[in-house]
């Protein structure tokens, strides 16, 4: 290696100096075919993969931040926003509406209080017999409505899938009470007028007189109050 390296030296040193930058050109001629070829084209081709790579990676995370920002929007826009604006508007009329029914109820005989408010009445009379006071079955102002008449014959049946009416809620009941008291007509007059000028309310049902011997006769009353409360009371 070293007799052949010095062999090389020695044709180069016989060489005219003319001659001698030509082999030196195409020598760094040589070597940089060689350089590019071998180390700068890989590295370009290299450059050029990453490039594209990060290019790829920049479209797929644009297209994923533009998908959150959808999904961000879409979040943001809430479609229940009119239902949940309809059910507060609801909720707060019928808190108003409970708040009047309690105002009025102040003004009704309380269901606790009407026996004894009516056996009060009936020792003040003195001249009426009690026959029977008993309750009866709490009910709500929605109770006793007519049912949705039957289709007639040959009137089309309504679709199966017609969805259910949903109930409102009940918010007031009546308790009632059926009293029966015999005595004279003008005592049983005076009895219904104290009931009428009670400085709290009841409210009239039903009032049945049946002549029983004279001169007494027999009157059946129902009468009820008002209450938020189901509760009813015992006799």
């Amino acid at each position: 290696m070293k007799r052949r390296w010095h062999q090389f030296t020695a044709r180069v040193e016989a060489l005219q100096p003319r001659e001698r930058i030509m082999a030196f050109g195409a020598a760094v001629v040589v070597l940089v075919f060689l350089s590019n070829t071998f180390v700068f084209a890989p590295l370009s081709h290299k450059e050029a993969t990453l490039r594209s790579t990060l290019q790829q990676q920049g479209i797929t995370v644009d297209g994923i931040a533009a998908d959150i920002a959808s999904k961000a929007r879409a979040y943001g826009n809430d479609p229940n926003v009119a239902l949940r604006k309809r059910l507060g508007e609801l909720r707060a009329e019928t808190a108003r509406t409970s708040d009047e029914l309690r105002t009025m109820q102040k003004g009704l005989v309380p269901p606790e209080r009407i026996a004894p408010l009516l056996e009060s009445i009936l020792r003040a009379n003195g001249r009426l017999k009690l026959v029977s006071l008993k309750t009866l079955p709490v009910t709500t102002l929605n109770d006793g409505t007519a049912p949705p008449a039957a289709p007639t014959a040959g009137a089309p049946a309504a679709p199966a899938a017609t969805p259910p009416v949903v109930k409102s809620p009940d918010l007031l009941y009546r308790h009632g009470v059926e009293l029966t008291v015999r005595g004279s007509y003008l005592d049983m007059v005076d009895y219904m007028h104290a009931l009428e000028t009670l400085p709290t309310q009841l409210f009239w049902g039903k009032a049945q007189l049946d002549a029983e011997d004279y001169p007494n006769v027999r009157l059946t009353l129902t009468l009820y109050t008002l209450s938020l409360d189901p509760k009813w009371m015992k006799l």
